[in-house]
Order: C-alpha cells, then structure tokens, then sequence
C-alpha cells in the first residue's frame, strides 16, 4: 500500500454549512482512524488474493424461514453462537467455480468451498455471545444453491450452502464463496472508542469522482428549529475509501429534536474516479454496499 493517504473538504458544503450552523463549523476530526482502517483493509486485500477478490457486506449465514414455536427461543441464539453441528457427513469436496450475478447482469467467476469449509466458516465467524443452556443444531444434509447476498457493489445472487437441520423446516445458509476480503475491526477500548458517524450506504459511478453517502443523523433544520447540518470528507488510498462524516449543529444551544434518527445524506469529493475500490464506514473501517448509477 502506498502512503500517500490524501483528505480532500467540500470546500462549498463548508461555506454553506458555516452561513446556516448558528454555531458555526466544528474542527474536522483527526484521520488517523481512517488511515489505520485503510491499512487494515489493503493488508484485507493482499490476504484475500488482491482488488478482485468477492467483497460482501454484512453476515455471509443466514436462514430459510423463521423458527417454529417449540424450538424458537433456542435455536436463534444457538446458530448467533455458532453452536452448529454435522450429526451427517458433509461434503469434503471443493465444487466446481460458481458465478456471482449482481441485479444489473453483471456476472463473477467465484471460487468455491466445500460444505465442510462453509460450516467451519460459519463456526468461527459466530457473533453471539457464549450459550451455555443452548442446545446445539444438528445438521442433517447439504446442498449447493444460490441465494442472496449483499455485497460492496449491491445486491447479487451467490452460490451458497443450504444445510438441513433436525427438528425443524428451518434451513441456515452460508455463502460459499472462497475468496472474500474479510477485515476485523481494532480491539474494543473503552477508554478510547471510535468516534464519528458510520455511513451506511453510498451511490456513484465507477468512472465518478462524487459519492453521496447515507447515514443516520439529526434531522435537517430547515424542516424544525433543530437539528444538523452534514459535511463529509474522503481519506482515500488505492484500495479503499474512508468516509468522515462531520456534524455542524443548527443551534449552539444544542436545542432537542423531537424527531431522532433521520434519514440524511451527503456529498462527498473524491480525489480520483471511484473504480473498484471498497467505500468503508469510519468507525469499525467495514465496508458498506455502493449503488452504481448510469
């Protein structure tokens, strides 16, 4: 990865904001944590066999249909936990390569994992906390299929691995893609946790260089005698890009809005066309979904 990690302002969005912020523009945040975030994510890349590699957003387990009654409040916190187990042989075999087909025809040769491998996936990939009372989820068959995805390019439909389960219709799937970039947050510091704005989506082009970012905020004080405005800027590298969302507060009376957690927008400037490169959220340097337009 080369150093040069450049931070570009909307220069405009900043005059704006400072003539319609009763309190005027607050100092744009240090971007240490976005430049560490590239780092992890270019080492990401590097370990997942380059710029190509499948980039999903979100978790790569899910399920087919909701938990019957009887076996409800056990199971969804046995699969979070990862407590899964094959009570039949799976298969070891690695399949043939497998196509990812995003909503606009676009199509990817994936390489894929065997049934065994998407299982130990899943395992280590568990976000749950430890169940100790759960009773574990005893697989009974496997399937290659597809199934939706939601990816740094959008919606698309992968190849996954469906298992059977016993005791219930229910069926868990695990996306059996082999090459994805996978990055792991910074260790959690309570006296030092990350700050700023996670973004949650973005739209542009991939010959582009302007992205407007969504992201959860005030509501907009030219609805309500309260509320926010937004800025944001890029720190970028040739892999990825980090966006800083920035809050200018309409009142520097920090007067309480009635309406929290609006859906806002912003703009945002890139130093070169978007291309390939992944669009990662500051807190956590994770990656989120980016709408490409025509």
């Amino acid at each position: 990865m080369t150093g040069r990690l450049r931070r570009f302002a909307i220069v405009a969005a900043l005059a704006l904001a400072a003539g319609t912020s009763g309190c005027g523009i607050l100092p744009s945040r240090d971007d240490s944590e976005a430049q560490a975030a590239l780092t992890r994510w270019a080492d990401a890349v590097t370990a997942a066999g380059g710029q190509s590699a499948f980039v999903p957003v979100g978790d790569l387990t899910g399920q087919v249909g909701d938990w019957e009654e009887a076996v409800g409040s056990n199971n969804k916190m046995t699969l979070m936990a990862g407590l899964v187990e094959a009570a039949a042989s799976l298969p070891a075999e690695t399949p043939p390569d497998g196509q990812l087909r995003w909503q606009d025809g676009t199509t990817k040769t994936v390489r894929l994992i065997s049934a065994q491998g998407a299982l130990a996936g899943l395992k280590a990939d568990a976000t749950g906390s430890s169940c100790p009372e759960c009773v574990p989820l005893q697989i009974t068959g496997a399937r290659l299929t597809s199934g939706p995805v939601d990816t740094s390019r959008g919606p698309a439909v992968a190849p996954v691995w469906e298992f059977t389960l016993q005791g219930t219709a229910v069926r868990v799937t695990r996306v059996a893609i082999a090459d994805r970039v996978s990055v792991l947050p910074p260790p959690w510091d309570p006296n030092n946790a990350p700050v700023g704005i996670s973004i949650e989506s973005a739209t542009g082009t991939v010959a582009g260089r302007q992205l407007t970012v969504a992201f959860t905020g005030a509501p907009d004080p030219g609805s309500q005698p309260c509320g926010s405005d937004y800025t944001a800027e890029a720190v970028e590298s040739p892999t990825a890009i980090v966006v800083i969302v920035t809050e200018h507060p309409h009142s520097a009376f920090g007067e309480a809005c009635l309406d929290v957690g609006a859906r806002r927008t912003a703009e945002v400037e890139l130093s070169a066309p978007l291309g390939e490169r992944a669009v990662l959220e500051v807190k956590e340097g994770r990656p989120v979904a980016v709408t490409l337009t025509r």
